[in-house]
């Protein structure tokens, strides 16, 4: 298991998942991506990682289980998972889209996903990190803040 900002694609489609992967492995840098034909044995794994938090690439029909049932099922461990997430669909109907927005999900992409798209919202969530970890870093008065906060 890796220890860096992992991808963790969830599609019942192999071939999806091959072309997912092999996408964001092109241009991804800051940890694994791993991929999942199987909702529960993606879910097993997110809850026996260390981390608490990754990128999700996440179809939203998953055989008999949605996306939306994947981001629950492991939502007690990463409580940032539907911002986290870009979730995919052949048809991004009005309830596809007003679930993505009731839940929290900001990145949606209809296939066929276009690389740059998907590049970009991955790259989209992988920033807020990288900017408030850089904060963090160089502010010392925004560190102590936070430490603050959590008490």
């Amino acid at each position: 298991m890796s220890d860096g900002l992992d991808v963790i694609i969830v599609d019942d489609d192999p071939d999806v998942c091959e072309l997912l992967s092999d996408i964001i492995n092109r241009f991804y840098t800051w940890g694994n991506v791993f991929v999942f034909t199987s909702v529960d044995e993606a879910a097993e794994y997110c809850m026996l990682r260390k981390s608490g938090i990754a990128v999700f690439v996440v179809d939203v029909f998953l055989k008999e289980k949605t996306g939306f049932m994947f981001l629950d099922m492991i939502g007690q461990k990463y409580r940032s998972a539907p911002e986290d997430t870009v979730m995919i669909t052949g048809d991004a109907s009005d309830d596809v889209v007003n679930t993505c927005v009731a839940t929290g999900v900001n990145h949606l992409l209809e296939k066929p996903i276009r690389p740059f798209a998907l590049q970009l919202a991955v790259r989209a969530i992988i920033a807020k990190y990288l900017h408030f970890t850089k904060k963090l870093l160089e502010d010392a008065a925004f560190l102590q803040q936070c430490s603050q906060l959590l008490g």
